[in-house]
């Protein structure tokens, strides 16, 4: 069992976490997802070798989805560093921050890892408290949270978004109560987790909200928070956007979607927000004098069109790279139209076969249907081909500064 150190040196660090207990022997990586930081790097780093003990084996992985000269900034910073850094440099930022969050995660070599952004409004100076507290409660996760006593979301500018964080915290935790128990921050980006507890291949991030992802999928056993205080962006301008909120609702859905039943619930949902293009489009058609029944069958491909783009960015946002999109389009129309012609001989079975009236054998025809059509579009449309990688992309260069 890891032995402690009863203080930090009182010039290390901020003066609320000095008498934090630091473990040791123990070993931290602080990841750092970055786009477009250049002017906060400096200033990040000699927050970092300000706060972490020397006896603390550490060492920093940025990974940078920049677009300005961030990579060379590091680069240079680096070289004052007492520890060693890391550039991970992605061409294509798939996941956003959440996805660099994850590259990070499978490069980290240290027991302990440290998430955090790059604009210098989470403090390095609470990195040992994190792991001390993480290594006293006997944790996987420790989440540095704004809402428990001692914390604060000063750093947060305006109203706007202090009411739109407030609002995220209320619906991810009405949406997870039991997996967020214990976390009264999930919108935190700023954490420290074991690596044994990071199972980095079942995490499916979209957006900047990374703890959620992590709690929802792969939360560690035992949970413990800190408190600290958001301070002020250091330099240049917030990622915040109307863009990043929507991805963020997305990311929400297909967290609560992860399961079957799930799924199923929300794939009749949207089958049932079809009626409305279908009857729209049956009520033009005859309009314009078209007879009922080719009406009925054009205005159903409306429906199924609707349909099927809600459930791709939805439902099966994840499952997209397996087909191209008119192969993935093509058979959900088949099997969409196989739902409304399979449904009459049903009809005329259960009739026929078990004396079922008229109302309940179609009622079960549909529920029937249903099943089939969401269990056939789950194989046929969006599971991978039998022999394809999943996982198969373009490794992200790694250089060490």
């Amino acid at each position: 069992m890891s032995s402690f150190e009863s203080t930090v040196p009182e010039e290390l660090g901020d003066p609320a976490v000095r008498g934090a207990e630091v473990p040791e022997p123990g070993a931290v990586t602080v990841v750092v997802p970055t786009f477009n930081e250049s002017a906060n790097i400096r200033q990040l780093l000699r927050q970092i070798t300000e706060s972490v003990p020397a006896r603390l084996p550490c060492e920093v992985v940025f990974v940078d989805d920049s677009t300005d000269d961030t990579p060379a900034v590091i680069a240079e910073a680096a070289r004052d560093c007492p520890f060693p850094v890391t550039v991970l440099h992605r061409e294509v930022p798939e996941g956003g921050l959440g996805g660099a969050v994850v590259e990070g995660l499978k490069a980290a070599t240290s027991q302990w890892i440290v998430v955090m952004d790059g604009d210098c409004q989470h403090p390095p100076s609470l990195i040992p408290e994190l792991i001390a507290s993480g290594e006293r409660a006997g944790a996987g996760l420790v989440v540095a949270s704004r809402y428990i006593a001692g914390g604060s979301r000063a750093g947060l500018a305006g109203g706007y978004r202090i009411a739109v964080s407030r609002g995220a915290t209320w619906l991810t935790k009405a949406l997870f109560p039991r997996r967020l128990r214990g976390i009264s921050d999930p919108m935190s980006g700023f954490f420290a987790i074991r690596r044994s507890a990071v199972t980095a291949e079942v995490l499916r991030p979209l957006g900047y909200k990374i703890l959620l992802e992590l709690a929802v999928r792969s939360r560690p056993r035992r949970v413990t928070e800190v408190p600290f205080v958001f301070q002020d962006r250091f330099a240049g301008e917030s990622k915040s956007s109307a863009r990043e909120g929507f991805r963020f609702l997305r990311h929400l859905v297909g967290l609560r979607t992860a399961s079957p039943v799930a799924r199923m619930l929300v794939f009749g949902l949207i089958g049932a927000t079809g009626f409305v293009p279908n009857l729209l489009g049956l009520y033009a058609l005859t309009a314009a004098g078209l007879h009922y029944v080719p009406a009925e069958i054009l205005a159903n491909q409306l429906g199924v069109a609707w349909n099927f783009l809600l459930v791709e960015h939805l439902l099966f946002r994840d499952r997209r790279g397996h087909r191209r999109g008119w192969e993935r389009l093509g058979r959900f129309a088949l099997l969409a139209n196989a739902d409304l012609v399979l449904r009459i001989p049903l009809i005329a079975f259960f009739v026929g076969r078990f004396g079922m009236g008229a109302l309940s054998a179609t009622a079960l025809a549909l529920v029937t249907t249903f099943v089939l059509r969401f269990a056939g579009t789950e194989a046929l449309v969006y599971l991978p081909r039998r022999g394809r990688e999943s996982g198969r992309g373009s490794r992200t260069p790694r250089r060490t500064v």
